[in-house]
């Protein structure tokens, strides 16, 4: 006897990837790149994303370019364009939402859609909807998207995954059990490959085996989120959606890559700014704060340093961050090595400021600083980001960060229309792509 239930649907979730989104998005642009290597990521010096032709040829994520012109001279390499993906993400979502209001936004190329209980408002099947979805997003978008539904997001997830790339996949209740027993244990969405080797080790090679396992033995061997999957895996639903914009993180990170690497400390220390600044922007737009942090330096040989600081009271401005940062900075540089990266890591998170008052007026000083930036928020809104920002930033703004065959922008950049930054897109994306 399995342990499935062998109601067809007890809950309809949908999983949507669209195949190699990035270089997806390039392809439709200039539809004169079908067929051929298109490979995204120019300004990192690493693959970003890859078209399928590109993937046939031995190309793989993060792999560097200078190998990616041994192993495949004809790929066509293009800088990212985060701002277009972005917008066909939004109208992937849209489309969506067409079939039903329950749509989490998972990333930028992902979302989870709850189907249930949408039989009758919209006249059809879940397994008719899933069809129609994948249809309208592949004509309307003019790229492919791989599907996949069943009883919730694990099993959604593998159904998405079963036939790439323009997959539509349905499980079931009743079928989960013969997917899951062709399904090596690594390749279960939320198993990474250590805990992948435990489960190896405990005799667990394949899903189904996972699945089969009592609560008990699964609860002593696994912590809880493991335990969610197993119960996942056996047809149940836990993992709920998240619906909306997200306004909860436990914590916030910005990096920023440049090349070729430098030495300048201004320079770095002014690429760190700007990451501080950016993080700032987040917190305030979820009225968020930051009692907590940590910086780092990234050496062209990947070898990292950093230091992780408390601050006094929490903030959601950059100031107090950054005095911090300045006071330490020297424990963390080192004069004459080469730094490709900085990066900052805000911690401790919280809808609270958790302000008190104190002798030295320090509270009074952050409450006028958020005053300050509600005004700044308020033009960058108008104006774009960074309209305003500290002297400390001016460098990483205004000097390139990316030098030499690195520093070509998207097109998109390059050919500005009147009502558009370069940094924000004012036209909205309408109609169909043929």
């Amino acid at each position: 006897m399995t342990p499935f239930t062998h109601r067809t649907f007890p809950r309809a979730i949908l999983h949507v990837d669209g195949d190699s989104f990035f270089a997806s998005c390039e392809i439709v642009k200039d539809p004169k790149l079908r067929g051929k290597p298109v490979i995204t990521g120019k300004e990192r010096g690493i693959v970003s994303s890859m078209s399928y032709e590109a993937k046939s040829r031995g190309v793989t994520r993060a792999m560097k370019l200078s190998d990616v012109r041994k192993l495949c001279p004809d790929a066509v390499i293009l800088p990212s364009d985060y701002e277009t993906y972005s917008l066909y993400s939004k109208r992937m979502y849209e489309i969506v939402r067409r079939y039903t209001p329950d749509v989490e936004e998972y990333s930028i190329d992902e979302c989870f859609a709850d189907l249930s209980g949408m039989r009758r408002v919209n006249h059809m099947s879940y397994e008719d909807m899933s069809m129609r979805i994948k249809h309208e997003l592949d004509s309307e978008l003019g790229m492919t998207f791989s599907v996949g539904l069943s009883v919730n997001k694990v099993s959604a997830k593998i159904a998405s995954k079963w036939r790439k790339p323009s997959g539509l996949t349905i499980i079931p209740a009743n079928m989960l059990h013969i997917y899951e027993s062709k399904l090596p244990i690594g390749k279960v969405w939320g198993i990474g490959p250590q805990t992948s080797a435990y489960a190896n080790k405990l005799g667990i090679f394949n899903a189904y085996d996972f699945a089969m396992k009592d609560m008990a033995w699964i609860a002593d061997k696994f912590s809880k989120p493991f335990v969610e999957i197993w119960r996942e895996l056996r047809g149940e639903y836990i993992q709920g959606l998240t619906i909306g914009e997200k306004h909860d993180y436990a914590s916030i990170s910005k990096t920023k890559t440049f090349t070729p690497p430098s030495t300048d400390k201004s320079f770095v220390y002014s690429q760190l700014s700007k990451n501080v600044e950016n993080a700032c922007i987040k917190l305030r737009r979820h009225e968020l704060y930051t009692s907590k942090f940590a910086f780092f330096l990234k050496t062209q040989n990947f070898n990292y340093s950093g230091l992780e600081l408390k601050l006094a009271q929490s903030v959601s401005t950059p100031q107090e961050i950054l005095e911090a940062i300045e006071e330490r900075f020297d424990d963390v540089w080192r004069k004459g090595v080469e730094y490709r990266a900085t990066g900052i890591v805000l911690m401790d998170i919280s809808h609270a400021t958790g302000q008190t008052n104190d002798l030295f007026g320090y509270g009074n000083r952050i409450e006028r600083m958020r005053s300050v930036y509600g005004a700044i928020d308020r033009i960058s809104e108008k104006y774009g980001k960074h309209s305003v920002f500290l002297g400390s930033s001016f460098r990483a703004i205004n000097e390139r960060a990316h030098r030499g065959d690195r520093s070509q922008a998207p097109w998109r950049h390059r050919n500005i229309v009147r009502g558009e930054g370069a940094k924000r897109i004012a036209i909205p994306f309408l109609g169909k792509v043929n």
